[in-house]
This record gives C-alpha cells, sequence and structure tokens, in this order.
C-alpha cells in the first residue's frame, strides 16, 4: 500500500528539471537551423520575385515597344497579377526602380530591393 502511494504521488522536481533541460537542449540546437532556413527561403523568394517582374517588364516592353511608367502599370496591363512584396522587408513599397538610360521611353527598365542588409553570400540585396 505504502509502496502504491509513492507510485501515484507524480514527478519529482528532479525528473522535471531532467526534462526541461533535455527539451531546452533540443531546442537550442533546432532554432538557429530553423531561422537559417528561414532567411534562405526569403531570399530564394526575393530571387524568384525580380526574375519574374524583369521577366514582365521585358515582355511589357517587346508588346508595347516602351517601358512601364511603374509595378502598378505591369499590374493594370496584367503582366502581374499583384504587386509582390519584397519578402526581406515584408512591404510591396520598397521596390526601387531603375530608370532607362538614353533615349528609351518609359520610367522602368529594370527593378531591385530596397532591403538594406546582405544575404548569406554576402551581396547586397540592393545589388541583385
Amino acid at each position: 500500500d505504502a509502496m502504491l502511494k509513492r507510485l501515484s504521488r507524480g514527478f519529482t522536481l528532479v525528473e522535471l528539471m531532467v526534462v526541461m533541460a533535455i527539451i531546452a537542449l533540443l531546442l537550442a540546437l533546432a532554432l538557429p537551423r530553423y531561422f537559417k532556413h528561414l532567411e534562405l527561403s526569403r531570399e530564394t523568394i526575393l530571387k524568384q520575385d525580380l526574375a519574374v517582374m524583369r521577366d514582365a517588364i521585358d515582355k511589357y516592353h517587346g508588346d508595347t515597344g516602351r517601358y512601364p511608367d511603374s509595378l502598378d502599370a505591369l499590374v493594370s496591363a496584367r503582366y502581374l497579377r499583384s504587386l509582390p512584396v519584397d519578402p526581406i522587408t515584408e512591404r510591396p513599397d520598397t521596390w526601387q526602380i531603375v530608370a532607362p538610360s538614353g533615349d528609351a521611353t518609359g520610367a522602368m527598365v529594370d527593378i531591385k530591393s530596397g532591403a538594406p542588409g546582405t544575404a548569406h553570400d554576402g551581396s547586397a540585396y540592393a545589388d541583385w
């Protein structure tokens, strides 16, 4: 009977501390990897968004003979479904428009990210 009472008491403080220490150790190992993969996925999304928008700019220029005046012009002409959000800044209004040189008509020949900082490979987001 005394043995049954002892078994039904629950966990001791030491047992709970050991379990909490194991959980903390596992989290300490897993979280840095998770955040690194999260940042790498944002960089991949940024590269893909830039490629899609640059392709839309080229198609617009090929169809109309002029460059678009803004990203909204690409959306309204249905070259883009919607204005993409910069995955680094998490805002759609940080894109940097590159104006054409020379006598080309239109206002946007290229687009770059307005995100500050550098990627994992050491290059600046603004240079992509």
